[in-house]
């Protein structure tokens, strides 16, 4: 298993301390591979790719809208 956590390097150039996690690229439920562009994020006016860690079948934790902050788990990845 292998948790989706936003990257704390998102916020470098931010005043911010939360950005949004805009939407999901993918389904919940679906297969992934290492690297493929599965969510947005946006940080002040800022739109970042979420891309998949490692290769799986993704379970959606966080939904779309939901607030975040640097290290949150937003999802997993399991197989």
């Amino acid at each position: 298993m292998t948790m989706i956590n936003l990257d704390e390097g998102l916020w470098q150039n931010s005043m911010l301390p939360e950005g949004i996690l805009e939407r999901w690229l993918v389904d919940d439920g679906t297969t992934v591979i290492a690297g493929e562009r599965i969510a947005e994020v946006r940080i002040e006016s800022s739109l970042h790719e979420i891309m998949s860690p490692a290769g799986g079948i993704l379970t959606i934790i966080a939904e779309p809208n939901a607030v975040v902050e640097p290290g949150t788990t937003v999802g997993r990845l399991d197989g």
